[in-house]
């Protein structure tokens, strides 16, 4: 038999481990109502399917710190294991150690877990709550950022991955999440921000506190780096059980199938749409009357509100939507939704995702702030993307759709597999009553009574130029549909259109780059 002195100094440094910071570090971050990064853990993981690697991994920088102690673990728990059956892995910093600052080791430990999510396909999710750099180990700090950055990134259209804010989030540390796909944060106790409020006071004057700054509001309405925010950390972790179980594995796999409740309440269309193109209605109780029961799961849902994409199930598979919100700014598109919209449209590209959109879209903002802030170049990833997607992808226009932003919708010159209008759509390079300005500004002026002769031109062009059987004549789009059979008509070309050979639609590699 072994001496009993080789288990008990193995059970030593487990349990050191496994203390991260000390009971009393532990307690005080449950008294920020956050959890420790080992609970984070198990409540993401399947039961008993967590496997720890690393673990005795330990602080390097010790004879540099006033405590002089080594710190078992090193600031960061790092495993695999399932998720909603699904095999993951996974990083979570512990911020009762060291702040969860990182440092060499730390680096190191995550790059390893990442290496090992990208040798597996499989994906990888990053819990984040750390103070930043270890600031005495100086350039070894930036060196793991970096290498942590460069991971992200080769990972990148390969394995989806996922950031998760329960803490801190400062300075370098936020560009990994920003290169990840998606981006979750929980709203009392985390913020992110390439400097803080100190820096910015003493650089500009300004005063500003953290949330202010970085909170999650503020990145879920303005800038647009947040996908999700929830209340804590047990409701940001939930979020991302969700997240997970419209998404495959990596990018040679097809999404999970998931039972759940067929939907189709088509007949109620007519009641939700008006005819009447200047009325407004929410997009999303269209959504709700074709897609499995409770299965939208919207994203970014107060950014850019003129645009509402998301994951749904058509009898229990995944698909990606993009749709026109006439709720806000009449469904336009601007800059922020277009660039929403284009990275939504790559990621489900990258990922083997159909995607359907819905249009009803009177053109691109117009205006000087649009213009000069770079609309045409910004505004143009979004026709890029759809340009350059080779999933599965069927287009309904509901009303409205005029100009470049019709194109830019997915239509068919851009490469829509099904385009399908409902009867009171209205497809042209504007809406009547501009082009009628324009085409016949001459007679109306000369005319007697020119509000008369305006609303006449306006009736005849609509009835000549505007309605969507001049697009079906054509062929730019494949069919007139009634709005009773739209789940039939969406659900049928989706399921055709699993015989799609994307390679021999041109199919490429590419990253889901931030754009």
């Amino acid at each position: 038999m072994w001496n009993q002195k080789y288990r008990e100094e193995l059970e030593r440094r487990r349990a050191a481990s496994i203390e991260g910071g000390g009971q009393r570090r532990i307690d005080g971050q449950h008294k920020k109502g956050k959890q420790t990064a080992r609970e984070r853990l198990t409540f993401l993981f399947d039961q008993g399917s967590f496997v720890e690697l690393n673990s005795l991994i330990e602080t390097q920088s010790h004879q540099l710190r006033t405590d002089n102690r080594n710190y078992p673990g090193d600031g960061v728990v790092t495993g695999y294991g399932t998720v909603n059956g699904m095999p993951v892995c996974a990083s979570a910093q512990d911020f009762t150690v060291i702040g969860g600052t990182l440092g060499e080791y730390h680096a190191k430990k995550i790059c390893n877990i990442m290496d090992m999510a990208l040798r597996l396909k499989i994906p990888y999710i990053s819990i984040n709550d750390s103070g930043g750099a270890r600031i005495e180990e100086g350039i070894a700090s930036m060196d793991g950022y970096g290498n942590i950055f460069y991971r992200n990134t080769k990972a990148s259209g390969v394995i989806p991955q996922i950031s998760v804010i329960l803490g801190p989030c400062a300075g370098g540390a936020c560009y990994s999440p920003a290169i990840t796909d998606f981006v979750f944060m929980s709203q009392h106790s985390s913020n992110m921000f390439i400097t803080g409020p100190a820096v910015v006071s003493a650089v500009t004057g300004e005063q500003i506190s953290a949330d202010e700054l970085g909170g999650a509001d503020v990145h879920m309405q303005k800038s647009g780096v947040v996908h999700f925010s929830y209340e804590n950390d047990t409701q940001c972790l939930e979020g991302v059980k969700r997240l997970l179980s419209y998404l495959p594995e990596n990018n040679n796999t097809l999404p999970p199938s998931m039972a759940g409740q067929a939907m189709d309440e088509s007949d109620q269309l007519e009641e939700i749409v008006p005819d009447n193109k200047r009325k407004a209605y929410d997009i999303r109780k269209v959504i709700e009357t074709f897609v499995d029961v409770d299965s939208f799961f919207e994203i970014q849902p107060l950014f850019a509100g003129n645009i509402v994409i998301g994951f749904a199930r058509i009898n229990s598979e995944s698909i990606g939507i993009v749709a026109n919100q006439p709720l806000f700014m009449g469904g336009s598109l601007d800059i922020n939704a277009s660039e929403k919209a284009a990275r939504f449209v790559r990621f489900c590209d990258c990922f083997n995702i159909p995607i359907l959109t819905l249009v009803d879209v009177p053109g691109f903002m117009p205006g000087r702030t649009q213009e000069h802030t770079g609309i045409i170049r910004r505004g143009a990833k979004l026709l890029y993307a759809f340009s350059e997607a080779t999933v599965p992808r069927v287009t309904l226009i509901l009303r409205k759709a005029f100009g470049g932003a019709y194109i830019a919708m997915n239509s068919k010159c851009l490469g829509a597999d099904f385009v399908f209008a409902w009867p009171i759509a209205e497809i042209a390079v504007m809406g009547a009553e501009g082009a009628v300005s324009i085409l016949y500004k001459k007679e109306i002026e000369q005319s007697e009574d020119p509000k008369t002769e305006h609303e006449t031109y306006i009736q005849s062009y609509e009835e000549q130029y505007m309605t969507p059987y001049i697009a079906a004549e054509k062929g730019y789009i494949d069919e007139v549909i009634l709005p009773e059979e739209t789940k039939r008509k969406i659900q049928d070309a989706f399921e055709v259109l699993k015989l799609k050979d994307r390679k021999a639609a041109g199919m490429r590699e590419h990253g889901n780059i931030p754009l």
